[in-house]
């Protein structure tokens, strides 16, 4: 009987013989390993310890659509006539009829792009891992790809920035991922293929709507209100999202994958998961340390996947090791930006940290591809905590409350991470309140607890969770010391709680570290 083009597919992903699947020879497989393209499978997939211990990674959100230094989204809001960029587009490049998103392209130089300088700067404000943009929703591939002529390699820079970024990050000893946000591109760019509603140009199409340029701005076709749906996706477009993705890995072997999403297409998305998985054991001996992280809730809730939060945190501490991606400012570089503080990032940073996370940080490049002197004094700042504390964040696990304070009830205290993942919160962080000195935060390593002020401590700092014995059994403290701080420290622990005498300087800038033996 002839097998479907489904069918044949997952005959072909799970290592099915030739002859059950002769009739899908165009069908792509995967490397063969430990798993195959089913979720199933990828149930058993364990997120490895380098990644727990990592804790903090630096992302380079970063392509052509910084050229314009405008902000995120570039490349479909221009096409958006009456929208902030469309305004800046038609100001400074004219009409998008006559001067497109094709057009931009060229204009990207990067002419100070230097990947080693800035690898040594993000390895010495702690940075344990890099992620690079592999491909934004604008179809723009970062790398040399084999499979679509808009890539960096033949236009813009004409530098292979994914092999760059990779070879500084190995040669800094840091972990490397590439980041992918494709699938959603088919639906995304359909603005391109419209025309302006009033004004000179009413009725004229964008250049998008030109079949000449389809394989940059897609065919034309009635796009969904949810960019993110799959119900007009066709299978053509599935199958080629599945080789470009593939031919990324093939090439560049990361150690970490982020899709922008959940798992997109389902058996496509899956077999690419298994897929990284597999060509990670290949490098390690059967030992699988690749990581995927996606935004698929219900993809991560047992093994599969990493599950990354964007602009959020999760209300507690979790089961399974997850991440949460951010900027310190928009996504694409936007001239017109504020920046947050160092003392947010770090506040975020050890928030996360404590409940089991990991931080990824989005330093977005200008045009130029050199950090602005804003972000150079933000990673400085960085760099002199992180010299400071680093002990209390790589390496370190949760303790069995992730903090201690007035903003923190009993029942946050007592919660632990449960099968229940829909509480996690992407972009929550625009409602967090600003922490002090009386919020504390816990990590623990070995025999030490390591408790956070987040904030510069004047006086006494009171922990009342580590009161001897109570809901969390808490032993008899032994030692106190100051992170960065000669000398010993005045304490007492009580039924109260512990409490410390804080020197009269303290050498870090945002919260400081208590390393606490004995508790």
């Amino acid at each position: 009987m002839r097998l479907t083009r489904r069918d044949a597919f997952r005959a072909a992903v799970a290592g099915a013989s030739a002859a059950q699947f002769a009739f899908a020879q165009s069908v792509p497989t995967i490397a063969a390993g430990p798993f195959q393209g089913s979720r199933a499978s990828l149930k058993t997939y364990q997120v490895p310890d380098w990644f727990r211990d990592a804790k903090f990674g630096i992302w380079a959100h970063w392509g052509p659509q910084s050229a314009a230094e405008y902000g995120d989204w570039y490349a479909r809001n221009m096409y958006m006539e009456g929208s902030k960029q469309y305004k800046y587009h038609l100001s400074k490049y004219g009409h998008p009829s006559k001067f497109g998103f094709k057009d931009i392209i060229p204009t990207w130089k990067a002419e100070q792009f230097d990947a080693d300088r800035l690898m040594s700067l993000y390895k010495k404000a702690g940075a344990k891992y890099f992620v690079s943009m592999g491909v934004h929703h604008d179809n723009f591939d970062m790398w040399n790809s084999k499979l679509n002529k808009w890539n960096v390699v033949n236009m813009g820079p004409k530098k292979d920035v994914v092999g760059l970024f990779k070879k500084a990050a190995l040669k800094n000893g840091m972990r490397f991922g590439v980041s992918e946000h494709l699938a959603v591109s088919y639906n995304w760019f359909q603005t391109s293929h419209g025309a302006d509603k009033e004004g000179e140009f009413k009725g004229v199409p964008y250049d998008g709507a030109d079949p000449k340029y389809a394989s940059l701005y897609h065919e034309t076709h009635e796009a969904p209100k949810n960019l993110w749906s799959e119900a007009n996706v066709p299978e053509k477009w599935k199958e080629h999202y599945f080789l470009r993705i593939k031919d990324l890995i093939d090439q560049y072997q990361p150690d970490l994958m982020y899709t922008d999403g959940p798992i997109f297409f389902e058996e496509w998305g899956l077999a690419l998961t298994a897929h990284q998985y597999n060509q990670s054991a290949k490098r390690s001996g059967g030992k699988v340390e690749g990581v995927w992280a996606n935004k698929g809730k219900n993809d991560c809730v047992h093994g599969t996947c990493l599950l990354d939060l964007e602009r959020g945190v999760v209300d507690r501490i979790w089961d399974d090791p997850w991440q949460t991606d951010t900027c310190i400012g928009h996504w694409h570089y936007d001239k017109e930006v504020t920046y947050k503080s160092p003392k947010i990032v770090v506040d975020m940073l050890v928030d996360i940290v404590s409940r089991n996370g990991n931080l990824l940080l989005n330093f977005p490049l200008p045009s130029s591809g050199m950090l602005d002197p804003q972000e150079l004094a933000i990673l400085d700042s960085i760099t002199h905590w992180m010299a400071i504390n680093g002990e209390a964040i790589y390496g370190t696990r949760p303790w069995k409350a992730y903090g201690d304070g007035p903003a923190i009830t009993a029942a946050a205290q007592n919660a632990r991470g449960s099968s229940d993942h829909h509480q996690a919160g992407a972009f929550n962080e625009r409602d967090r309140k600003p922490f002090t000195a009386s919020d504390i935060r816990f990590t623990k390593k070995g025999d030490a607890l390591y408790a956070f002020a987040m904030g510069k401590p004047e006086g006494q700092v009171s922990i009342p969770v580590l009161a001897p014995g109570g809901q969390h059994s808490v032993g008899k403290v032994s030692n106190v010391e100051l992170l960065g701080a000669k000398g010993k420290l005045t304490w007492t622990q009580t039924a109260d709680g512990l409490s410390i005498q804080v020197p009269s300087e303290v050498a870090a800038e945002h919260a400081v570290v208590f390393k606490i033996m004995g508790a």
